[in-house]
């Protein structure tokens, strides 16, 4: 006690803030002079009912995951208040509230004791949880060994099977596969039937949409539309319209050698099928990504990926796993060089950024700069001739697909 005593004086003599205050005590920064304050949330404020699905969307940067530590009480308001009334159950970052070392099993109890429940009470859901998860065969491996799909799947199941009153999710369901995300989806509306709240933030419009009974979208810090969720989306789209890209030829992003870490991605381009560096494709044309990266040891659960975005809103993603197994548990030191090929007709026009990661459980997942994306621009013309069949066809991708029909005149 002595000790911290000593830090929260030494800390106060500064006019620094005081290190040893509590979660819901408000630090005061407008007393400390000369302090150049960055605010990650400003003036938003907003009431949340029983049995509600609040939708929380915004680019990145906007202050949503803020608003979600606040909420969940790991941070603490500058300013104002957060009233909540029941327990809390968040998933805010993969294997929040894991400890590495412990298996599986021993996580379920370790985050059920947290949110206050008595270990009968755990006994009584431990086989819903593992049986949700997916992860059974591997309940009594420590958790540092999880790739992140597992880790999230094992934390949701055990966010959403500890019945809490209020169950915060962030954009974390993205790690997790198609199945997955149908029984998360599933999960959410179970727990709001049972007359819970939800709060859910994600980049995946279809699923706010679907899920979603309230929507409020976040700009700068502020709170910008609180409404209907199909207007929220709308106004969302509008507010982070890319326009003026320059598609000059921005083909390839190439990242400086890091010894030290024990994989990295070393270059990313996009070609045409003729190996030529392209970023602006008509629809008719294949598009090949290419993902040069180095792994330095033996290295398991590796995770390397791309995703295809319409003005922030995730449309394809895809990771070296998808559709052979071969690199799943284990992947050898050496270098790589992975070719994606998109084919040609799947994609709509219109203006989209790559991005790309890599990264395992265990290790900090690399998500390079979204800012340094590569640009790339798809058109329905071939030869300044307008496609207009496919130009004007509902929908966000494309899938021609071809007619057999027979025919008979009728006499």
């Amino acid at each position: 006690m002595l000790t911290k005593d000593i830090a929260s004086a030494w800390a106060r003599f500064r006019g620094k803030e005081d290190p040893n205050s509590r979660v819901t005590v408000v630090n005061d920064l407008q007393s400390i002079r000369g302090y150049d304050k960055v605010w990650a949330l400003k003036d938003t404020s907003l009431e949340v009912r029983q049995g509600e699905i609040l939708g929380i969307i915004g680019k990145n940067g906007a202050g949503k995951s803020t608003l979600l530590k606040i909420i969940s009480r790991i941070t603490s308001p500058t300013e104002g208040e957060v009233r909540i009334k029941g327990r809390i159950g968040s998933l805010l970052e993969i294997g929040t509230g894991f400890h590495p070392e412990l298996t599986g099993s021993e996580n379920i109890f370790l985050n059920g004791s947290v949110l206050g429940l008595r270990k009968h009470e755990i006994d009584q859901r431990f086989n819903e949880i593992v049986d949700f998860s997916g992860v059974r065969q591997f309940i009594d491996t420590p958790v540092k060994r999880y790739s992140p799909g597992m880790y999230v799947r094992l934390g949701f199941a055990v966010a959403a099977h500890l019945n809490p009153d209020i169950l915060i999710v962030d954009e974390v369901l993205a790690v997790g596969d198609i199945e997955f995300q149908k029984k998360a989806a599933g999960a959410i509306q179970g727990t709001v039937n049972n007359n819970r709240t939800v709060i859910f933030v994600s980049h995946n419009m279809e699923m706010i949409k679907s899920l979603c009974t309230r929507c409020i979208v976040i700009d700068k810090g502020e709170l910008y539309f609180d409404g209907n969720t199909d207007e929220a989306i709308t106004k969302y789209k509008k507010l982070n319209r890319i326009t003026g890209l320059d598609y000059k030829k921005d083909c390839q992003v190439v990242f400086d050698d890091e010894p030290n870490r024990p994989f990295q991605i070393s270059s990313v381009q996009i070609t045409n099928d003729l190996g030529q560096e392209e970023n602006t494709f008509s629809i008719k044309e294949p598009i090949i990504i290419h993902i040069n990266f180095i792994v330095r040891e033996n290295t398991n659960d590796l995770m390397v990926g791309f995703q295809i975005l319409l003005s922030d809103e995730l449309l394809l993603a895809s990771n070296l796993n998808d559709c052979d197994n071969k690199f799943k548990f284990r992947i050898k030191k050496g270098k790589y060089k992975a070719a994606i090929k998109i084919p040609a007709f799947k994609i709509k026009a219109g203006d989209y950024q790559l991005r790309y990661f890599m990264g395992v459980s265990n290790y900090p997942l690399t998500s390079h700069d979204p800012n340094k994306g590569l640009q790339l621009k798809i058109h329905d013309s071939v030869d300044g001739l307008e496609l207009t069949t496919f130009s004007s066809r509902a929908g966000k991708v494309l899938f021609p697909v071809k007619w057999g029909i027979d025919y008979k005149e009728l006499k």
